[in-house]
């Protein structure tokens, strides 16, 4: 029995989207409290199960499972019928594909004139991009993600998460939360537009245009900040340092300015100062950094007021003190589960950790 402070605890989505972003924004509502119904193709189900099952499992825990051949007459009329009690729909198809199958908004809402429809897709319903094929680093390249300089020494290189995906899923959930809250006020539902490109791309838009004027010396532009940055350490570990305001590089000036000298140049005592001499900011802390193996600075900066922090590896992710306390990843059967990271005074539902089979509940 899902608690009654729930704020979704009535909700009933429908998500027939595979892989990443539209799981993923069904799973956030599942964990405030909708009941998520997963549709997927008799058999294969959801592409997501084919790369394991903790990658299927990590979006789609607590989700029941149909199973329905939505080309088939019958299948349709099965979702249709699933869809006069719902409150929502997700897929994740290329524009116009739910139409061709007889299963456009329009479909919908003449079953539930209040049903909601949110269509997450590469670029958009519109658009000269709309038809074409796309995965997170293709967004990500066309957003402007790495228009945008940040390092003194700056590579392009592929992010360790899926960027683009998660910001339209997060986007994504809370459309329809206002949505569903609008449809229950006045019967009357929507269609929800998300694209992914479009997500990440309100992401680095504002870095993007402040670049625009820097393209030829990248090292120039505001968004390069040589004191905040990720440096090597002797043992060929990362740490890093997170000084924007002054009072921090007066800090670590404080701390290691016996040691190191250097970093009391009057010519770098100002943020300003620093701003006009990047480049040789940057190589002395490098330097500076690179004198002593990581454990060691962990244990330097431990009494600071610095924003340093190791680069953590995943076998010392889970044992961190902090994420062990705040208890967002919980250990389960087969690997992990992770809950929705914004605590509730008055709580959330316990978690779901059933994962199940294609078809299983119907």
């Amino acid at each position: 029995m899902k608690p009654a402070w729930s704020c979704l605890n009535d909700v009933t989505i429908i998500d027939v989207s595979q892989l990443l972003p539209g799981p993923h924004a069904c799973s956030l509502l599942r964990q405030l409290g909708a009941d998520v119904i997963k549709v997927e193709q008799p058999g294969s189900g959801d592409t997501a199960r084919q790369l394991g099952a903790h990658v299927y499992a990590q979006f789609n825990r607590g989700k029941r499972s149909v199973a329905l051949d939505l080309k088939t007459d019958a299948g349709r009329a099965a979702f249709l019928d699933l869809v006069r009690d719902a409150d929502a729909v997700v897929e994740g198809f290329r524009p116009g594909v739910m139409a061709r199958m007889g299963l456009g908004f329009d479909a919908l809402a003449a079953v539930n004139p209040a049903i909601v429809l949110c269509s997450v897709s590469s670029f958009g319903q519109t658009g000269p991009y709309a038809s074409h094929a796309g995965h997170d680093l293709n967004y990500l390249a066309l957003a402007g993600y790495w228009a945008t300089p940040v390092q003194v020494h700056d590579a392009v290189s592929r992010p360790r998460v899926r960027v683009s995906d998660y910001a339209a899923s997060g986007y994504a959930a809370l459309s329809l939360a206002v949505a569903i809250m609008s449809a229950r006020a006045n019967g009357q539902g929507q269609h929800l537009d998300v694209s992914i490109h479009d997500a990440v791309l309100s992401w680095t838009a504002h870095g993007a245009w402040t670049a625009r004027t820097h393209e030829a010396s990248p090292q120039a532009s505001p968004t390069v900040m040589p004191e905040n940055d990720l440096f090597e350490t002797r043992d060929g570990r990362h740490l890093a340092m997170g000084i924007l305001e002054n009072k921090f590089w007066d800090n670590l000036c404080a701390a290691l300015g016996d040691a190191f000298p250097a970093l009391r140049d009057p010519r770098f005592a100002t943020r300003a100062g620093r701003s006009g001499h990047k480049v040789a900011v940057n190589d002395l802390m490098a330097a500076v950094f690179r004198t002593r193996d990581l454990a060691e600075w962990v244990d330097f900066f431990a009494p600071f007021d610095i924003p340093f922090s190791p680069v953590l590896g995943a076998g010392e992710l889970f044992d961190d003190p902090h994420v062990r306390a705040r208890e967002v990843v919980r250990r389960v059967e087969g690997g992990i589960a992770v809950d929705f990271p914004v605590k509730f005074s008055l709580g959330l539902p316990e978690g779901e950790d059933f994962v199940a089979g294609v078809g299983e509940h119907g």
